[in-house]
């Protein structure tokens, strides 16, 4: 491994600091936190400088770019403004990775250009009253209802960007008899679809990150709108997790620093006794321990980068990056607000806001006790 960055990685995050110090600053985040949206009319722009198109070939117009230096960008991101970061990575995530590793060959030509252009977002309708974490006991079933239609019925819930997406990513189950995980298909619904009722859910964080209930009323859909095998969606998902969490690690690191940088500023500014906090051995200390997660997160985020990179199975690592980021998000963001105090509960405070987003994290996408259980059965072999 070798984490010298190169003058293109340095000349993309140059380009990347720019187009954020002019469109996202942290007071433009906190409105958007409170008027509860994201900044989607960035998308096109971020396009326009190639972010969306780095993961995908060069016969789409894609970069081909290796996912050392997408998880560099994304960590880089993840510290100047995570609003954006997010942004990149529901695009990439599970929309564009998941028409790039199963979409037919329509759907790939139809939908990538947009994808890279920052024209097309998508969402992930995965979670059910009954179906968290784990996702075998989806009861959303698509049923056929002639050779070329199908129709949903059924209930999701915590769907990020529904209404806002050109496309939901919708898991159902399609063999009536099936158990578990075998038996789901995915499909690509339209927010506007006949049928379909979204209402906002309201949240305690990630208010720019607008999340719905959805109510699936016998929508239907012609088959053209299956992604990838019938009966093998739950499979699919799971081919491409790794670089969801690959993105997620990478981010969310580089918010742990950014909570880190925030709580070391102010040691320096706010004084007691007549001394900076930053003079308290207690305070040093606690940054110390601090900056030691994040390192190791940072360190673990750029080893998952690397393997994926290299093509190689990855399955327990995705899984340790994404424990490891997010609770070490979350340590950081507890100490944080220790250490700000009064000025860190203002509720326009950046700590708060991100310690907020935090709680987020480590039950979102696959809650961290699941992948403990994924780290387990690798290691008692």
């Amino acid at each position: 491994m070798d984490f010298t960055v190169s003058e293109e990685q340095s000349a993309i995050i140059n380009s990347v600091d720019k187009f954020l110090a002019q469109n996202l600053s942290p007071l433009d985040q906190i409105q958007y936190d409170k008027k509860e949206t994201a900044p989607y009319h960035l998308m096109p722009k971020m396009g326009e400088l190639g972010l969306f198109g780095m993961p995908f070939p060069e016969k789409y117009k894609g970069s081909n770019t290796n996912w050392d230096t997408i998880g560099l960008i994304q960590e880089h991101m993840g510290e100047k403004a995570y609003m954006a970061a997010s942004l990149l990575n529901r695009t990439l995530g599970f929309g564009g990775m998941a028409i790039l590793e199963f979409g037919n060959n329509d759907q790939k030509d139809q939908l990538i250009p947009e994808i890279i252009a920052g024209k097309m977002l998508f969402s992930l309708a995965l979670s059910e009253p009954g179906a968290g974490s784990d996702a075998g006991a989806i009861v959303t079933k698509a049923s056929k209802i002639s050779s070329n239609t199908w129709c949903i019925k059924g209930h999701k819930v915590w769907v990020s960007d529904a209404a806002e997406s050109k496309y939901i990513i919708v898991a159902c189950r399609t063999d009536p008899d099936s158990r578990g995980h075998k038996g789901i298909s995915l499909f690509l619904v339209k927010p506007d679809t006949p049928g379909l009722v979204m209402t906002k859910t309201q949240k305690v964080g990630t208010n720019w990150m607008p999340s719905y209930e959805l109510t699936f009323n016998d929508v239907e859909l012609a088959s053209e709108y299956l992604l990838g095998n019938e009966n093998f969606g739950f499979t699919h998902l799971m081919t491409i997790l790794h670089f969801a969490r690959a993105s997620m690690a990478a981010s969310v690191s580089g918010l742990a620093q950014r909570a880190v940088n925030i709580a070391l500023d102010h040691t320096k500014q706010r004084y007691q006794f007549g001394k900076p906090l930053s003079e308290n051995q207690v305070i040093r200390h606690r940054l110390v321990d601090m900056q030691l997660r994040v390192d190791q997160s940072r360190l673990m985020a750029w080893y998952l980068a690397w393997m994926i990179k290299e093509n190689k199975e990855c399955l327990r690592y995705a899984a340790e990056a994404k424990v490891i980021a997010t609770e070490t998000l979350n340590f950081v963001t507890d100490a944080g607000m220790q250490i700000l105090a009064s000025a860190g509960y203002d509720s326009n405070s950046e700590m708060q806001r991100i310690w907020r987003d935090g709680r987020l994290y480590t039950f979102g996408e696959g809650a961290n006790e699941i992948q403990r259980n994924i780290i387990a059965k690798e290691i008692f072999v």
